[in-house]
């Protein structure tokens, strides 16, 4: 199927992981994809395998906390239709180690604001322009299922995710007139290359949390995404997805 046949798609962190597998998943369905992240090998990576494959798509670098790099992204994408159908805010900081509120620094605050809710902020706004104009468009903000339940020494990241959940909730709201739907993506633990090694005692933790027993992969919440941008969701929006083996709809089995 091509279900995004001929849409232009914006996805940010689409060097790595999830991002990838979204900005593959979104060309083999049809669009032409602009992939943006700070990693330019990596992310050239992606563009070359996705062509090879009899995709279209483009790179750029790009760091999603900078408006200047934001709006060339955005003008970038639309130079090829005058469209942007699509965009994904995938981008996030992950820092080598989270802490807790007492321990939380400065940084640590200051990177998961600029990178996840602003940039996911500039990008949204940097697209609804071309989206109202065209009285159609759809936004996918992967977040996490840390933004519905509370989870250990990570304050800031957790916050941050949260924030989101309501940042999605107010764009909804306001350009549902103009046919602009914006989603909200949670992943529970996924199998990427951040991920905890299966056997890690944390990795078994994980899957203990879950319905089916395993982490997910990053093919299984691009599959959400693509359901959410395509024409199929068009009666979906202001929604949180979980996307985490049941993780949230069980969450009374961790402390059994």
């Amino acid at each position: 199927m091509e279900r995004l046949k001929n849409k232009v798609a914006v996805v940010t962190g689409a060097a790595n992981g999830i991002g990838r597998a979204i900005a593959e998943r979104f060309a083999s369905e049809g669009a032409w994809v602009l992939a943006v992240d700070i990693e330019r090998g990596m992310g050239g990576k992606v563009v070359s395998d996705i062509e090879s494959s009899g995709g279209r798509a483009a790179f750029v670098a790009g760091d999603v906390s900078k408006l200047d790099d934001v709006r060339r992204a955005v003008e970038m994408a639309a130079f090829q239709t005058g469209r942007i159908d699509v965009l994904c805010n995938n981008a996030a900081y992950l820092a080598p180690d989270f802490h807790g509120a007492l321990d939380s620094t400065e940084h640590e605050w200051r990177r998961c604001i600029d990178v996840a809710l602003m940039g996911t902020h500039y990008f949204t706004q940097a697209v609804l322009p071309y989206m109202i104009a065209q009285k159609a468009g759809s936004i996918v903000n992967v977040v996490s299922i840390q933004a519905m339940e509370g989870m250990m020494t990570s304050a800031a990241y957790t916050a941050t995710k949260a924030a989101l959940l309501g940042y999605t909730r107010s764009v909804c709201y306001d350009y549902g007139p103009n046919n602009v739907r914006i989603n909200s993506l949670c992943p529970g633990p996924i199998r990427t290359r951040i991920a905890e090694a299966s056997d890690e005692s944390h990795y078994h933790w994980q899957c203990d949390q879950t319905a089916l027993g395993r982490a997910g992969y990053p093919e299984e919440v691009a599959c959400a995404a693509l359901f959410l941008a395509s024409d199929e969701a068009s009666y979906v929006t202001g929604a949180t997805l979980p996307v985490d083996g049941g993780w949230t709809a069980t969450s009374a089995r961790k402390w059994t």
